[in-house]
C-alpha cells in the first residue's frame, strides 16, 4: 500500500489525518516541522506528502521548492488555513500538486489523494521504458539493449535519461542536470554536462554527430524527442 508523509506542526491535525488515512489502508508517517519533514521526505520516499504551510523552521513553500530543486517529484498537497489566492499560487510555483484550504472534508481530501496517487503511478510506468530506436533501455532496472547486445550505461546517465524523460520532450537547461544529477555540492561543470551527453549519444544514437533522439537546444541543454 502507498506510503503518505503528513508533515504538520499542530497535534491534533496531524493525528487526525493519521487515523484517516490509516483507516483507509494507507500507510502514514509524520514530521512535526518542515525541516524534519524535510528530511524524512528524502529519506524516506513517501509515494505522497501532506504538507501544512506555515510551520517552525521551515515553512511549507520552502519544503516544497527544495523537494522540487532536488528533482524530487513526490506529489506534494499543501493543507493550509490560508485561502487567499496569492497564497494558493505561491503553493503551485513553489511546486505543489494541489492545495486543500483548511477545513476541508475528509471525503474531498481522499478523493485527491486518491487521484494524485493514480497520476503518478500513470506517469511512472510511462516514463520507465525508453525505446530509442534499436536501443531498448529500462530506467527503474537501469538496463539497456540493442537486440541481445546489453549496453553499459553508467548511473548518471541513467539519471539524464531519467530527468529528460520526465520533462516530456521540454529542455532541460544544463545548470538543472548538475543540480539534480551532481549536486551543486560537487562543483561540477557545465562542461561536465556536455561531456555526458556526448558518452550517452555515442551510445544510443546511430549517428551520434547528427542526433535522432537527444536534441541539442542551443542557449538551453538538451531535450529528449521521443
Amino acid at each position: 500500500m502507498e506510503r503518505i508523509l503528513i508533515i504538520e506542526d499542530e497535534t491534533p491535525m496531524r493525528t487526525a489525518l493519521a487515523d484517516l488515512l490509516t483507516a483507509e489502508g494507507y500507510r502514514t508517517m509524520t514530521a512535526a516541522d518542515g525541516e524534519a519533514g524535510l528530511k524524512r521526505a528524502l529519506a524516506e520516499k513517501p509515494d505522497l506528502i501532506l504538507l501544512d504551510v506555515m510551520m517552525p523552521k521551515l515553512d511549507g513553500f520552502t519544503v516544497c521548492a527544495e523537494l522540487r530543486r532536488l528533482a524530487n517529484e513526490v506529489p506534494v498537497v499543501m493543507l493550509t488555513a490560508k485561502g487567499l489566492i496569492e497564497d494558493r499560487v505561491n503553493g503551485l510555483d513553489a511546486g505543489a500538486d494541489d492545495y486543500v484550504v483548511k477545513p476541508f472534508s475528509s471525503e474531498e481530501l481522499l478523493a485527491r489523494v486518491r487521484a494524485l496517487l493514480r497520476r503518478a503511478e500513470r506517469k511512472t510506468k510511462a516514463q520507465s521504458k525508453l525505446k530509442l530506436g534499436e536501443t531498448e533501455i529500462d530506467l527503474t532496472r537501469q538496463t539497456a539493449a540493442q537486440g541481445r547486445k546489453a549496453v553499459y550505461l553508467t548511473a548518471k546517465e541513467f539519471a539524464m535519461l531519467r530527468l529528460m524523460a520526465e520533462a516530456e520532450g521540454e529542455p532541460v537547461s544544463r545548470e538543472r542536470f548538475l543540480d539534480a544529477v551532481w549536486g551543486y555540492g560537487a562543483f561540477p561543470t557545465t562542461r561536465t554536462v556536455d561531456n555526458h551527453i556526448a558518452s550517452l549519444r555515442a551510445k544510443v544514437e546511430t549517428n551520434p554527430d547528427s542526433p535522432r533522439w537527444i536534441k541539442t537546444v542551443h542557449g538551453v541543454g538538451y531535450r529528449l524527442e521521443l
